[in-house]
């Protein structure tokens, strides 16, 4: 399958990974990037500069596909390096950043003259308008429904995908909600040029996280995420557990007095003892409704390679079926 993502990516199908905290690291990236897909490591996860470089080179030993690395502008008092971070992704011969967060126009004229292409995450039409007048070559466009940070907007792809459509002249990728060939082909008809999956590809053999973490996604159903710190303007769509009922809780009894603090606890650096320890109740972390769609955990091969055979067949033969000859 060609698309506009496909040839700017040099990649044989339409399927991104995700940036994810403590699951984008090399095992993950080269696993989808092997399967035809797009790999992408998650430059926080590294932290600093060069243990990136490391995971860079570890990366490109184990696949000699195209690699991204995920670059995410956080509003922090303690920022990483975020120049050092830009230049080992350009020195390690990484040729395309998913970037996220805050605004990433200071750092485009660097990549641009690597030859970087730059894909950013937007949660609406008008901020995906501002990533491609500033120079990204393409969005990725977060519906409503995608695990993480859905934005204020509340827009679930139905409607927000046809609407970037409408508007945007770059390449866009669907993110929330995409776990198979029905994701993506409805992508495509909504006039995406390909999908992004985070949560589906945790629950994978070759995610490097705990088995308690893919059993969970496994186990959950559409109705088990929650929507946390949204008092905060900083909306976070999270799997329920413990930690997080607790989380609400503190929010309701709070309520417009609510500040960081009083949640730190439920989430600040919670992800080490979930993704690597298997504490699933250690506090909130991001999981999207496509959790309900997940039955299994396959290889990303084996996902892959489902995702685009039962695409083809859909439009084939159930789409194509519907057209009088």
């Amino acid at each position: 399958m060609k698309t506009r993502i496909t040839e700017m990516f040099g990649i044989e199908h339409p399927i991104i990974q995700g940036g994810m905290h403590y699951v984008g690291f090399a095992e993950m990236a080269a696993a989808v990037s092997n399967a035809g897909g797009l790999g992408i490591i998650t430059a926080l996860t590294q932290g600093t500069p060069e243990k990136l470089a490391n995971e860079i080179a570890r990366c490109k030993d184990m696949t000699d596909k195209p690699i991204g690395v995920n670059l995410t502008f956080l509003p922090t008092v303690n920022a990483p390096d975020y120049p050092g971070l830009v230049r080992t992704i350009i020195e390690g011969g990484v040729k395309i950043v998913e970037t996220a967060g805050n605004n990433p126009a200071q750092v485009l004229p660097f990549f641009k003259d690597a030859g970087v292409k730059v894909i950013h995450k937007c949660t609406s039409v008008r901020h995906s308008l501002k990533a491609q007048s500033i120079g990204c070559d393409a969005v990725s466009v977060d519906g409503f429904e995608c695990g993480g940070h859905p934005g204020e907007d509340d827009i679930p792809n139905m409607i927000l995908l046809p609407r970037a459509a409408d508007e945007l002249e770059i390449p866009f990728v669907a993110s929330g909600g995409q776990a198979d060939a029905r994701s993506l082909v409805a992508s495509l008809a909504m006039g995406a040029d390909g999908i992004n999956m985070g949560t589906r590809f945790i629950a994978t053999k070759e995610a490097p996280v705990h088995e308690n973490v893919k059993k969970a996604i496994v186990a959950a159903s559409e109705l088990d995420t929650r929507l946390v710190m949204r008092p905060l303007r900083n909306t976070e769509r999270v799997m329920t557990n413990d930690a997080v009922e607790e989380l609400l809780e503190i929010e309701k009894q709070k309520g417009d007095d609510l500040k960081f603090e009083d949640i730190i606890e439920q989430v600040a650096g919670v992800y080490p003892r979930i993704m690597t320890e298997g504490d699933m109740d250690a506090g909130a972390w991001s999981c999207g409704m496509v959790a309900g769609l997940i039955n299994d955990i396959p290889t990303c091969k084996e996902l892959i390679d489902g995702i685009m055979a039962d695409a083809d067949k859909i439009i084939r033969q159930r789409l194509a079926g519907f057209i009088d000859a």
